[in-house]
């Protein structure tokens, strides 16, 4: 029977699905990571007071590639180079959602309308990322290998998404409502499709992997084409809802000293294990 709990175990069993999961994961957290970085430091002087913020999502994206390439030290495997087809990141830019890289590759202030779409952009991705999280938790949450990464990551992408609200909601009250409704169904709508597409190559890379037979992976790519389905008649509504949330000032700016190496104790512990 194919499940999300069976085909994660198989992908974390196997060394070189488990390989390339990690390097995809790590590749994109990095990458993350990389932007928010340049946003705070291009941050118009008018919303200077969300810099620390955004410094702080950044260095949660990166503090999670650390712990995805940790996972793979443990083990022994290098990262891998990520395939084109599963870079999530760089097929949203393609389809122009999010802030370009060769804008934020300049040594120009963004504007205030920037940092609104950034925001926008990032409560949909956001969501998305909080969903998978929470579904790996369910699931996997005591794995003894991969269980405490989970549960961290997850937190850390709920204080995101908390931010992302928060932040959204007082700028709705600064009179960019309309900008950022157009702007989240513009990327909720984008989102869906670029995950269906990357959800596919995944799990076609895992089933040649893996030698899953043919029905298996007919039925896998059903399943994929199926959730977009319902996303694209309805379930994209629930990416570009606002609500305050119960967490506020999630991210309340930047750790005390920047954060350096393998800073958390469970990366320490990632580290220390054998093969790190």
């Amino acid at each position: 029977m194919l499940s999300a709990r069976s085909l994660f175990q198989e992908i974390v069993d196997n060394d070189d699905s488990f390989q390339l999961f990690c390097s995809i994961a790590a590749s994109g957290e990095t990458q993350g990571g990389w932007e928010n970085a340049r946003i705070a430091a291009l941050v118009p002087d008018g919303m200077r007071h969300l810099a620390p913020k955004i410094t702080r999502h950044g260095a949660d994206e990166d503090k999670h590639g650390r712990i995805f390439n940790a996972l793979l030290r443990k083990r022994g495997l290098p990262p891998l180079p990520v395939p084109p087809e599963t870079d999530y990141t760089m097929l949203l830019e393609r389809r122009g959602i999010g802030l370009a890289h060769d804008k934020l590759r300049r040594e120009e202030a963004l504007t205030e309308e920037d940092i609104v779409v950034y925001l926008a952009h990032s409560r949909v991705t956001e969501q998305r990322a909080a969903d998978q999280m929470d579904m790996l938790v369910e699931y996997f949450g005591d794995h003894p290998e991969v269980g405490k990464a989970i549960h961290l990551i997850s937190h850390d992408e709920d204080n995101h998404l908390a931010y992302c609200h928060e932040e959204l909601l007082r700028l709705v009250r600064s009179g960019y409502g309309r900008t950022i409704q157009r702007v989240l169904r513009e990327s909720a709508l984008a989102e869906i499709s670029v995950y269906r597409d990357v959800s596919l190559a995944v799990m076609a890379h895992m089933g040649r992997l893996l030698h899953w037979p043919a029905p298996k992976r007919a039925a896998l790519a059903a399943g994929i084409h199926a959730m977009y389905a319902y996303e694209r008649f309805s379930g994209w509504h629930r990416m570009v809802s606002l609500r305050m949330p119960e967490r506020l000032d999630a991210l309340g700016g930047a750790p005390a000293g920047m954060p350096g190496p393998a800073h958390t104790p469970h990366e320490r512990e990632l580290r220390a294990s054998p093969g790190a």
